[in-house]
């Protein structure tokens, strides 16, 4: 996965006092020089809590046995987590000023703890598994970064199982390199050829032994109190200055996630009492609802409370089924909606909201400026007193302030939202259905689906159901490790073929994507080969799925299942190409023989046959005079869902 630097990264380290320092080349302690940590972009590095302690530790002990988990991250230390590009979760492991490996998580086989030579070098001094054993004649290959071949290896732990994470040590237990075995533990041993291990990480490193200087937060808190004291006269002074050139009433959003906490309490420290805007979802954590109204109440601040009718998320499953990453309906039913609701009904003349937006949550909002004009929420302006902020600076500000934050960080989520969000990685999946009730009634809606779909089980255990379109990465995974294609996991062999067509649409700016789109859901599967030639008509290229499973063409993306996408940067090209895409479908699936469109076609290219029209694809010029009245999609929109 590619990398993407977002912003600076402020990570530092001070080794003579062993304390991660921001910003400054001087630790503000001791006065040595510090050194930039080097993390993978986006480096927006947070601390690691206790339940992501234990995870290390219990992933280091299985693989490495009993007590090696300790030897890594002993108690009294600061451990700091860097979340790194990969197809699913991976975080970069900080212990001590050094990175000493990546958490992983893989599809299909979960956590794994993927060492560095730092790592390596701590897993060495107590390992009672997951080694390989080198022949010395093998080392200096080893270090050249060459594979380590079957005939080089002396013994090995006969558990290793092919792909899983190990060291490679010298016959005197020294640490040589780390790696991904090729084969078993015995196959190893017993083969005179192949590759046994694909190294990793080979160079020999000093080893830094800092674990005489433990601190904990409150000791990194102090050490950086200079920089952050800074931030917050920078932040509170943008927030007086804000509102003194807009005329506005002013609020907090608070999602109760920790990046609108700092706002809220960055208000506070300016010497303001705004009311705070919540909007609930209905697919909140409950812990989440109930810590928004802890903090309006500990604070004395005015909670503003808008929620999402009842049915707005479960009701609509029936017509639009789950949401994807790229078919995002939810967001409009259940947080657009209500927003939009909530700032009309209580400031109907706009008001200025100031929102826990930051720079490193992603390329989107690295482009947004400071303050904006929400396009999605009219009369609403945005401001972002924490734009140019890092995870770490605002997690240093919360232990600053002593302020409690939302459990769920605790247990191991780094961002807080809805907790069925198909913008969430398997991983995050894990832990929610590991700690909340209410992931059960997801699961349950998931194996209702499937199986009433007839779909096959790999399409809920790879998470399958957040892409109407997997990427590439994700399909080549998926074809690893399961040797299926993803477009054999997602077809749908159980659904009613038949009946009319009507539609159901949601539209609008959304607030989880920038841009206008439109996401609609028909009432039955559609026939694609019979819809492509008529397809042409929407634009120029026109793009067929050459597993059948959609059919894309200018703002349009119409899947087989009879889910369509149209997204646009402007209102109207994509209400026009909604209504353009149904006209077709309509045409091509169920045409009633009236020869209007035919009719309206200058070049010819639709004609009757049978009492249906037909068309010759090249003759199509895309004028779309063909589009107007049809009696075939009028009855359609007459027999419409409503909206």
């Amino acid at each position: 996965m590619a990398a993407i630097r977002l912003g600076k990264n402020h990570l530092r380290w001070c080794y003579e006092c062993n304390l991660p320092i921001m910003e400054t080349k001087e630790c503000p302690v001791c006065g040595s020089a510090t050194e930039e940590m080097v993390l993978t972009p986006p480096a927006d590095s947070r601390p690691a809590f206790e339940h992501d302690i234990k995870l290390i530790r219990d992933i280091l002990d299985r693989d490495y046995g009993e007590g090696t988990g300790m030897s890594v991250i002993p108690d009294g230390h600061v451990v700091i987590l860097s979340k790194a590009p990969s197809l699913d979760r991976m975080d970069e492991v900080v212990i001590d000023g050094a990175v000493i490996a990546t958490m992983r998580y893989d599809m299909g086989s979960g956590w794994k703890f993927v060492a560095r030579m730092q790592g390596a070098y701590r897993i060495g001094k107590c390992y009672t598994k997951g080694y390989v054993v080198c022949d010395p004649g093998a080392i200096p290959f080893v270090r050249e970064s060459k594979n380590l071949m079957a005939p080089g290896v002396i013994d090995a732990d006969p558990g290793i199982k092919e792909g899983d994470e190990i060291i490679i040590v010298s016959p005197e237990r020294e640490v040589i390199a780390t790696g991904m075995a090729r084969m078993t533990g015995p196959q190893m041993v017993e083969a005179d050829k192949g590759v046994a291990v694909k190294t990793r990480w080979y160079k020999p490193e000093e080893f830094r032994d800092l674990s005489d200087k433990p601190h904990t937060w409150d000791d990194v808190v102090e050490a950086n109190r200079g920089v952050i004291e800074k931030r917050v006269e920078e932040a509170t002074g943008f927030i007086r200055n804000t509102i003194e050139k807009n005329n506005l009433p002013a609020i907090v959003s608070f999602s109760g996630g920790k990046d609108s906490l700092v706002s809220l309490l960055l208000t506070i420290d300016a010497g303001l009492n705004l009311p705070v805007l919540f909007v609930d979802t209905g697919l909140e954590f409950d812990e989440t609802v109930q810590h928004v109204h802890d903090v309006c109440e500990r604070h004395n601040l005015k909670l503003i409370e808008e929620k999402a009718p009842t049915d707005a998320f479960f009701g609509n499953l029936v017509y639009f089924g789950p949401p994807a990453k790229d078919y995002r309906w939810c967001c409009k039913t259940n947080k657009l909606g209500p927003t939009v609701g909530a700032i009309t009904k209580n400031f109907p003349d706009g008001v200025l909201s100031f929102i826990g937006q930051r720079k490193y949550e992603s390329e989107a909002r690295n482009s947004k400026p400071r303050v904006w004009r929400n396009p999605w929420t009219p009369g609403q302006v945005g401001a972002s007193p924490i734009q140019n902020w890092s995870a770490m600076h605002v997690w240093l500000y919360i232990f600053y302030k002593k302020e409690p934050f939302n459990v769920w960080y605790t247990r191991g989520l780094d961002r807080i939202g809805c907790f069925l969000c198909p913008a969430s990685d398997l991983a995050e999946f894990d832990i929610v259905a590991g700690n909340s009730a209410r992931w059960d009634q997801w699961d349950e809606y998931l194996e209702k689906y499937m199986s009433d779909r007839g779909l096959p089980k790999e399409w809920k255990e790879y998470g399958l159901w957040r892409w109407k379109n997997a990427p590439k990465s994700i399909r080549e995974e998926v074809q690893r490790i399961s040797g299926r294609e993803v477009s054999e996991l997602t077809k749908q062999t159980k659904v009613p073929e038949t009946g009319p067509l009507t539609i159901k649409v949601q539209d609008g700016y959304s607030p989880c994507v920038i841009g206008y789109s439109i996401e609609a859901a028909l009432s039955r599967p559609i026939d694609l080969e019979k819809v492509a030639p008529f397809a042409h008509a929407l634009g120029w290229v026109v793009e067929v799925d050459p597993n059948g499973e959609y059919i894309s063409a200018n703002y349009l993306t119409i899947y087989r299942e009879g889910s369509i996408i149209s997204k646009a940067n402007v209102e109207d090209d994509a209400r026009r190409e909604m209504d353009h895409a149904f006209q077709v479908i309509v045409r091509a699936e169920q045409c009633v023989g009236c020869g209007l469109c035919a009719a309206r076609c200058t070049p010819k290219a639709l004609y009757m046959e049978d009492g249906k029209v037909k068309i010759h694809e090249d003759e199509c010029i895309f004028c779309k005079d063909c589009f107007g009245p049809c009696p075939s999609v009028n009855f359609a929109r007459n027999e419409e869902f409503e909206q």
